[in-house]
């Protein structure tokens, strides 16, 4: 028993080893098994990924290449819809070019058929001025034999007498025809101009185109410019004015082309200096002040004109387009002033020939109208003026002759030529207007080169201001009636070429002295 358990002992004791030995080589197995299954499970997880990304990469793809079409396919519309629409321009301009060629081919048969016809007409011409020639050729040569003169001859005599004659004739007669309209025409003018200048005398208003504000001290220069130049900007800004401060002592010029805004700007400078608070804020609020004051002079200045001239009915805007005139000056003459003189001197004149003088002193007051925007709109102030009588619903007479007053059109009445004089006449007053002295000499020189122009003219002065031009022509080579058709002509080419206000009078002088010696 014993020995059987130590056999057994023995036995278990060589089994132990061996079993554990089993034992590791299975947990080993297992192990290795785990492992490969886990290696499978990371080699199909990785498989897997990898189809995905695949996957997503194939779809981007696909992605990319269906945007890339569409927007293919979208210029490719866009394109194509160009081509139509050039298409469809070329196909009217082929349709507009076929008419035009048309009607080129029709124009061209018409014109053969004229040319057909003016060749037959031209022929029968030809044929009948070949029978003419011939039968005064037959005449010429049986007036030569009766009177013992040749062609030329005849002709040369014949001529000189009668140009001779027509000369004399035409010269006499149009020295009558002139000599009889100036004396009914000059004793007519001169009571009608006489009656309107002695019953208006207007009042002359000298404006400029800068105004000058007076400071008490060039320290206030300094306040008035500002900070950086603050207080002046804010001005400028404002009035819409340009302000000049420089050396020139205890003043400021203000300098601007619209004179409303000039004198504008002109008050609230004054105001600013007298009450000594200058800053932007201030500026603004004295800025507004004194356009709601200067569109009240406005207003009032143009009702003051409409009720001198005792006129009614005239529209508010225009009211307050007469007043803006006030402030405007015309070769330094006062537009509002000029204004109502004109139509102070219309109504008078229309008077004096029976014509309606509300009318013509309407047409008066109202002739410069455009003058108070022509510095907005384009075209002359005849033609802005005409068309703003036209908005604000004036009589089509008045219209007309607002619009012809310098003849731009035709004048449709007698109002248009009446206007044209009066305001004529307020420009020439003496005083009135000053002149540029080098557009003055410019001028004189200009009316003494047109007379020297003419043969036999020895020599021209113009003289009383340019509103005389005297003539002297030689006594051997122009005669009386020459003198006449020569001061004819040089008033002629004055007119077509020169521009002057009121006339120029052209004197001719032809004389013969003779002079001895007594020794």
């Amino acid at each position: 028993m014993n020995i059987l358990t130590f056999i057994l002992a023995m036995v278990l004791g060589a089994a132990a080893p061996i079993a554990l030995l089993v034992a590791q080589r299975r947990n080993q197995n297992n192990a290795l098994s785990q492992q490969e299954e886990r290696s499978k499970l990371l080699l199909d997880a990785a498989q897997d990924k990898a189809d995905t990304m695949a996957r997503e990469a194939e779809l981007r793809r696909k992605s990319d290449q269906l945007r890339i079409e569409e927007e293919i396919q979208k210029k490719y519309t866009q394109q194509k819809e160009q081509l139509n629409e050039q298409n469809r321009k070329l196909e009217k301009r082929e349709e507009l070019l076929d008419r035009k060629f048309e009607q080129l081919d029709q124009r061209e048969r018409d014109q053969d058929r004229r040319r057909t016809q003016l060749d037959k007409e031209e022929q029968r011409i030809q044929d009948q001025k070949e029978l003419y020639s011939q039968r005064v050729a037959e005449a010429d040569h049986r007036l030569e034999e009766i009177a013992g003169l040749t062609e030329s001859q005849a002709k040369a005599q014949l001529i000189e007498g009668i140009a001779d004659d027509a000369r004399r004739e035409s010269a006499r007669l149009l020295k009558q025809l002139e000599q009889e309209s100036r004396e009914s025409a000059t004793r007519e003018a001169q009571e009608v101009i006489a009656t309107a200048i002695q019953r208006f005398s207007g009042e002359f208003v000298a404006e400029h185109t800068v105004s000058v504000v007076t400071i008490p001290s060039d320290d206030m220069k300094g306040r008035i410019i500002g900070r950086e130049g603050r207080n002046i900007r804010a001005l400028e800004a404002a009035t819409g004015c340009d302000l000049i401060i420089d050396d020139t002592p205890e003043a400021v010029v203000i300098s601007g082309f619209d004179p409303v805004r000039r004198q504008v700007a002109k008050r609230t400078l004054e105001e600013l200096v007298t009450d000594g608070r200058i800053h932007p804020a201030r500026i603004e609020g004295v800025v507004k002040k004194a356009r709601k004051a200067i569109n009240q002079e406005i207003m009032e200045a143009g009702e003051r004109a409409v009720f001198d001239l005792g006129l009614h009915g005239i529209h508010n805007e225009i009211v307050k387009l007469l007043g803006t005139l006030k402030f405007r000056t015309s070769y330094t003459q006062n537009v509002l002033s000029h204004s109502i003189e004109v139509g102070f001197m219309a109504g008078i004149m229309a008077d004096e020939l029976g014509l309606n003088s509300t009318i013509a002193k309407r047409c008066g007051l109202l002739h410069d109208i455009g003058k108070a925007v022509d510095h907005e709109t384009q075209g002359s102030h005849a033609v802005i003026g005409g068309q703003l009588a036209r908005k604000y619903k004036e009589h089509d007479t008045v219209v007309n002759a607002i619009w012809s007053h310098h003849f731009d059109i035709e004048p449709a009445s007698v109002y248009g030529p009446l206007t044209n004089a009066a305001d004529a006449l307020s420009a020439a007053r003496p005083g009135a207007r000053r002149e540029n002295v080098q557009n003055y000499i410019k001028r004189l020189e200009d009316l003494e080169n047109i007379a020297n122009d003419f043969k036999g003219v020895e020599k021209s002065y113009a003289i009383q201001a340019g509103r005389e031009l005297r003539v002297i022509v030689g006594y051997d080579r122009v005669n009386d009636e020459g003198a006449l058709l020569i001061a004819k002509d040089i008033a002629h080419r004055v007119e077509d070429e020169l521009t002057y206000p009121g006339q120029i009078k052209v004197t001719v002088i032809r004389e013969m002295r003779a002079t001895e010696v007594a020794r």
